[in-house]
């Protein structure tokens, strides 16, 4: 009778059989079991930058001036509330044109008639109208200001009013611009001042913004600045513009 196969050794028959079929080879005996190399690490590092604040700013003597003036007449009745207004704005605009201001530079702002109360006995009683208009004047001829000021005032009566005197510039490009270029040059040395003193270089600047500073304001006048020679005295000092920016550098 022959003798009965190990039992054992069915099983690892098949399963090198089955190792073959799928074209792997099987490991002598004894050898450790090969180990997957780990993909090279790629480590893309984010470079070191530094974030700083210029501000600058850049001064010019103004070369025009923006009166805010206005008219208002207060009458027993609509008709002749308007009536009134009507002629003292004519008159206030005729003087203003006399003074060299362009018809451009001439323009209604505001126009108004409202009914003026009084109160009695806890009651509110119509007593009149008032009627009133505002009007924005641009002088370019800035030593004129005071003179123009004057002639309007003088044509409009007890009618006129003054509700304010603005000096600027008609160009404010090349302030703007010097204001800017000032910024910059303040933020690259405050960055410049941090890569030092981290033992870095300043490397390239990467990003640049602008913050809105509302354009051009006027300063402050000191009193010897104020003209009394040409009709009501006015200071038109100077105006100055300033900008923000925020700057970031790479450091190498």
């Amino acid at each position: 009778m022959p003798p009965r196969p190990n039992a054992s050794v069915r099983p690892l028959a098949t399963a090198l059989l089955a190792l073959a079929a799928l074209g792997i080879g099987a490991a002598p005996a004894g050898a450790a079991a090969p180990v997957a190399e780990a993909p090279a690490a790629v480590s893309a590092q984010n470079p070191a930058t530094v974030t700083v604040t210029g501000t600058g700013s850049a001064s010019a003597a103004p070369d025009l001036a923006v009166l805010t003036l206005g008219v208002e007449v207060t009458a027993p009745t609509a008709k002749k509330a308007l009536a009134g207004q009507n002629a003292a704005a004519q008159a206030l605009l005729t003087a203003v044109r006399e003074q060299g201001v362009a018809e451009r530079d001439a323009r209604t702002e505001g126009l108004s008639l409202s009914g003026v109360y009084k109160d009695e006995d806890g009651a509110s009683k119509l007593t009149g109208y008032r009627a009133s208009q505002s009007f924005s004047v641009t002088v370019r001829k800035l030593a004129t200001t005071g003179r123009v000021l004057q002639a309007a005032m003088d044509a409009a009566g007890d009618a006129g009013r003054v509700h304010g005197v603005a000096f600027d510039v008609a160009d404010k490009r090349e302030l703007r611009a010097e204001a800017r270029a000032a910024a910059h040059d303040d933020a690259r040395a405050k960055a410049e001042q941090y890569a030092q003193l981290s033992g870095r270089r300043l490397g390239r600047l990467v990003s640049l913004s602008e913050n809105d500073s509302g354009g051009p304001r006027p300063l402050a006048v000191p009193v010897e600045a104020v003209t009394k020679d040409q009709g009501v005295p006015v200071a038109p000092g100077e105006i100055e513009d300033q900008v923000t920016l925020v700057a970031v550098y790479e450091l190498d």
